[in-house]
């Protein structure tokens, strides 16, 4: 009897993360594809005077980005949206290359710089420069994302609508050179977007785009602490104050794509890190009871996503056990096992030489799941990042 019980566990736990899985990336978006909506939310409609136009911020943190900093505001400079209705604030977390001298030769053009005395990191910085915001609405970016020329006026579009207090861009994951460059990252991007578009489609999305997002500017004002996520935090906080977020398939922000497996698990291990801490500071909102479908979504989108790898550990160690007497659990721990090794073998891969596409698919996929088990550890261990280091991407030429 003990020994059925056992074995009941242990395929329970070994199922527990093939469910969640399959739930999280196929059968969430299945049941917002039924619940969706036939058309996307319409525009709210802009003035037909330039000067009735609201005043948009455009914040961009940099640290160290001088090769970078110059293409980001000739985005900006290009933007469609009348330039006399745009602010440029350019943050610079104490860089100590040439970022601050490129800023401040485009003071001409009105762009302006604020810098911190020493590092504090990226959300203390955007938190420091509240005080300097006049616009109305507030568009958030990076200095390595590329905006289309119309983005913003598509994003400041979307919040004409009252009901909206959050609209995100249309990450496009674009590559330097060889375009087949880690090309599951950009697939794995073009899935997110899709998913985002469904959200939009059934009531709003949960979390924003961290390249390319625009907020009203009561909501950006509300401070939150250092080692949070803004971009997450967004569309809570709109939620909070009884507003939407959405996503916007015309707002088009090109981000260049990481080079290697490395650089992509570092940063998913600091997202990771500091969406769950961002989760945890509002967890009442997991309640449906009070917030309805959006906590289903959030805990769809977020919180199964999460526990997926995480009740793989667990797994790992009921499927050996399983494997002592079963010749069908030995199987699969050998399949395990070579997934495991192909994804050694694709971290460790050059990234001057193309990756095999399976072993790419794998190594990503393998990648991101234990990045979300090393976040935990990190905050188990109250391990934060003392100081801010962005992703490192490369320059890239836009498409026409």
């Amino acid at each position: 009897m003990a020994a059925a019980t056992m074995r009941g566990t242990a395929l329970v736990l070994v199922a527990l993360p093939i469910v969640l899985g399959l739930y999280s990336y196929i059968g969430y978006p299945a049941i917002l594809r039924l619940l969706a909506t036939d058309s996307r939310r319409p525009a709210g409609g802009l003035a037909d005077h330039d000067a009735a136009l609201p005043l948009v911020t455009a914040v961009v943190p940099a640290y160290n980005e001088e090769t970078q900093i110059r293409g980001a505001i000739e985005s900006l400079l290009a933007q469609s949206y009348p330039r006399e209705r745009m602010q440029i604030l350019i943050l610079s977390d104490a860089s100590n290359d040439a970022t601050d001298s490129i800023v401040s030769e485009y003071a001409t053009r009105g762009v302006e710089l604020m810098r911190m005395p020493t590092r504090s990191g990226k959300t203390a910085i955007e938190n420091a420069a509240i005080a300097l915001i006049r616009g109305e609405i507030v568009l958030n970016s990076d200095a390595s994302t590329r905006l289309h020329r119309d983005a913003v006026r598509a994003l400041v579009e979307q919040l004409a609508d009252p009901e909206v207090g959050v609209a995100s861009g249309r990450d496009v994951s674009v590559a330097s050179g060889d375009q087949s460059a880690n090309r599951v990252e950009a697939e794995y991007v073009d899935y997110e977007m899709r998913l985002r578009a469904l959200e939009t489609r059934t009531g709003g999305i949960v979390g924003a785009s961290g390249c390319c997002y625009a907020i009203r500017s009561y909501l950006h004002r509300r401070p939150i602490p250092p080692d949070l996520s803004r971009d997450f935090s967004a569309p809570l906080t709109a939620r909070e104050y009884g507003k939407t977020a959405v996503s916007v398939d015309s707002a088009i922000a090109f981000v260049p794509r990481t080079k290697s497996l490395r650089r992509e698990y570092v940063r998913k291990v600091r997202t990771v890190s500091r969406g769950m801490e961002t989760l945890y500071r509002v967890r009442y909102m997991l309640s449906p009871s009070r917030f309805g479908m959006f906590a289903w979504k959030l805990f769809s989108h977020k919180v199964c996503r999460w526990l997926m790898p995480l009740s793989a550990v667990p797994a790992a160690f009921a499927l050996g056990y399983l494997a002592l007497s079963d010749p069908w659990a030995q199987i699969v721990a050998v399949g395990a096992a070579l997934i495991g090794v192909t994804a050694l073998v694709g971290a460790a891969w050059p990234e001057s030489k193309p990756v095999p596409r399976f072993v790419s698919v794998i190594a990503f996929s393998v990648a991101a799941n234990v990045a979300v088990v090393h976040a935990v550890v990190r905050l188990l261990r109250s391990r934060e990042d003392k100081t801010w280091e962005p992703t490192r991407r490369d320059v890239v030429v836009l498409p026409e």
